[in-house]
């Protein structure tokens, strides 16, 4: 089943004690500098560990990763042997078969996955997903009901019928009811304490001009699971707001932030307005209010640095023109887990010497 299941993993708990596991892959060609195939894993937002099949690279990056392999060593073999020629294969096979179909013969082609399956601590309920994308859009997934392939552009249609005819019904079935499960139950049992840990961020407010959003931005904190809002007079407000989403910082911790439009906002109002962030499991807010003198106004980012493996370091490519604004979801690809937007490698960097500019 490894042709069709991914490298490592990832773990992610909402309120509802949901746990997920996902594998993001990566395949390109017609780049000399970016690797030919990458895998990553990533545990609550945390990078478990990561493939690169051109360098011949598998390493882990957590110590409950590395005990899950000491009490299996074959596993070793097993991710060696997918990371360096089973899925190599694979995706490289279907990127020239792509090229064909849409008639392309140079440039720089990248089919990316998700896959994996999320598991309700509460009912016992497992659900799957397996879902692709093609130079950066949403192209094809699985539908786990009537096991077949919907195609998410025309484009994708070839494929669809092509994959239904040669989808392994057994296998595909007991990957995302049998064998998804039981390493998810496995990892978590193992990496509990270290995923059930909150580190709170710092805020500040940023502007870039005099006439630009006010953002108030929240770095280092984890888990990924947190909200921000806007409130004047204590009540929560949405006319002039716009969310940003929760990205991952390289040091395995979070940023959001959320914008407020002050054009129509009284220089004497603006102590009335406070920014909120609150972090799943910690009783109490961190509220900053909107005063002039807490303003960074000397700061450069947020800035993206495009889905490259090689470039992006611990942060993951994802479909990069498929979004939609979130507010507390954790970094996906498009839409497949909480309606959350592809998320980068990103970094903010500040140069001001305010004391609350204290960003990544």
């Amino acid at each position: 089943f490894f042709a069709h299941t991914g490298l490592l993993l990832t773990i992610s708990q909402s309120e509802s004690m949901k746990h997920s596991l996902k594998y993001f892959i990566t395949a390109s060609s017609g780049h000399p500098n970016i690797s030919e195939f990458q895998g990553v894993g990533l545990v609550d937002g945390v990078e478990a560990g990561h493939c690169d099949s051109s360098n011949r690279i598998l390493e882990l990056r957590q110590d409950w990763a590395k005990k899950i392999l000491e009490k299996d060593p074959r596993q070793l073999h097993h991710y060696s042997y997918v990371c360096f020629e089973n899925l190599p294969d694979f995706f490289r096979g279907e990127i020239s078969r792509l090229k064909q179909e849409f008639d392309q013969s140079g440039g720089v082609h990248i089919l990316q996955r998700i896959d994996g399956c999320e598991w309700d601590d509460n009912t016992g309920e497992v659900t799957g997903l397996e879902r692709y994308g093609y130079n950066g859009e949403d192209f094809i997934e699985l539908d786990l009901k009537t096991l077949t392939w919907i195609a998410l552009k025309p484009e994708a249609a070839a494929t669809k019928l092509r994959w239904d005819a040669e989808i392994n019904i057994n296998t595909t079935v007991d990957f995302f009811t049998k064998v998804c499960p039981l390493w998810l139950s496995t990892v978590w049992d193992i990496a509990r304490g270290s995923l059930q840990r909150t580190v709170l961020p710092s805020v500040s407010l940023l502007q870039k001009s005099p006439s630009s959003p006010i953002s108030c931005h929240a770095t280092g904190f984890y888990p990924d699971r947190a909200v921000m809002f806007w409130r004047k007079d204590g009540e929560e407000i949405h006319e002039g707001v716009d969310h940003g989403e929760i990205l991952p910082n390289a040091d395995e911790t979070f940023q959001m932030s959320i914008d407020l439009s002050v054009s129509s906002v009284k220089p004497e109002d603006w102590s009335r307005y406070e920014c909120v962030f609150q972090l799943s499991g910690v009783e109490d807010s961190i509220v900053t209010r909107l005063n002039e003198t807490r303003i960074c106004s000397d700061w450069v980012g947020p800035f993206v640095l495009l889905p490259s493996w090689s470039s992006c370091g611990q942060g993951y490519g994802l479909f990069s023109k498929s979004s939609s604004s979130s507010s507390s979801s954790s970094a996906n690809l498009s839409h497949t887990h909480s309606s959350s937007s592809a998320s980068l490698c990103v970094s903010v960097r500040c140069r001001c010497t305010c004391a609350t500019c204290t960003l990544n």
